[in-house]
């Protein structure tokens, strides 16, 4: 009994993985969105478009009615089959459309009007209400997997597009299915672009490609009555090796500009240096009065003392007073 139950649930949850793996596989090759990607409360509500054909019900069939027992003196079975099959025909051929929405309506099959927003009539039997189309902006996701770039790398690519309908009557004669068009397009548009570049300029160049899709679509959807407003390249995924290889690339070049910049920076202090030992080889007064300075940079910061013999205060003869001179005479004698 125990292995019989082990069994069952086994093959239960094999059941649940293929299950999975099926839904996963229709998700991959899945066109339009999903039903609970939606947003609860930011979807129309119908409540009134339907208040309103029970409204329109009710009127129609009690206007009949009167009208029948008016000329009739009674009203009958007859009577109130006559009434709910004309209430029926009367709520066949007023619509409402929201602000939003285009109705493409045919009579006999042929394109007679594209109806909408507000409130319309039709035909019954005749015209048809063929498709209704939302005219707001619609944001689709797509990308390519392992697409091969021109030097042979695999890339994954994800991007966004942002389109709408404007042609009603070209989206509902010219295609299919204009939703899954686009986004075939797009992702055939995707994998060109990256195609023709290698892999350094897919991933640096993203606002040159944004702009060349988007130049690809607007050219092939605009016969279907669709507009492509924007394409936005969400992110690149390029493999581990090659993402390892380009930072060390990377911090190479890195390594080689520091060692540019340090070599012109020594290139200028050699120039500036070449033209101050110019200067002082012109002016030997400088030249000491430089050396002084030095001497005592090196002490004011420190607070030390520098013991000058006599000899060396010769040296500062051209540029030192008489009392300055016996001063350091007495301060070399006295040491």
């Amino acid at each position: 009994m125990a292995f019989s139950a082990s069994r069952q649930k086994g093959d239960s949850r094999h059941r649940r993985w293929e299950d999975a793996d099926e839904r996963r596989s229709l998700n991959r090759f899945a066109v339009v969105p999903q039903a609970h990607t939606e947003v609860i409360g930011e979807v129309a509500s119908n409540a009134g478009v339907l208040l309103f054909s029970c409204a329109v019900f009710a009127a129609v069939f009690c206007v009949v009615a009167c009208i029948w027992f008016a000329v009739s003196g009674r009203i009958g079975a007859i009577a109130l089959v006559v009434a709910a099959l004309v209430s029926v025909l009367a709520c066949m051929s007023v619509h409402i459309a929201q602000q939003w929405e285009r109705v493409v309506v045919l009579r006999f099959g042929r394109l007679n009007r594209v109806s909408g927003p507000g409130l319309f009539w039709t035909i019954p039997v005749i015209e048809q209400n063929t498709m209704r189309i939302d005219g707001r902006t619609r944001v689709t996701a797509f990308g390519a997997e392992e697409t091969l770039t021109s030097d042979l790398v695999p890339l994954n690519v994800n991007a966004v597009l942002f389109w709408m309908v404007y042609d009603a009557e070209a989206a509902c004669t010219e295609v299919g299915d204009f939703t899954r068009a686009v986004e075939l397009s797009a992702q055939t548009a995707l994998r060109d672009a990256i195609g023709r570049g290698t892999a350094a300029e897919v991933a640096i160049r993203r606002q040159q490609l944004d702009r060349e899709l988007k130049a690809a679509l607007e050219e092939k959807c605009s016969q279907w009555g669709v507009a492509v407003l924007s394409v936005e390249i969400r992110d690149i995924l390029l493999p581990k090796e090659l993402q390892d290889t380009m930072s060390l690339e990377a911090q190479a070049e890195q390594r080689k500009k520091a060692r540019i910049i340090l070599a012109e920076a020594e290139q200028d202090i050699c120039d500036m240096m070449t033209e101050m030992g110019e200067a002082y080889a012109g002016n030997e007064a400088a030249l000491r009065l430089r050396a002084m300075h030095l001497l005592y940079e090196s002490v004011r910061e420190t607070g030390g003392t520098v013991v000058v013999p006599s000899s060396f205060s010769e040296g500062f003869g051209d540029v030192l007073g008489d009392s300055a001179k016996e001063a350091l005479r007495g301060k070399g004698a006295g040491l």
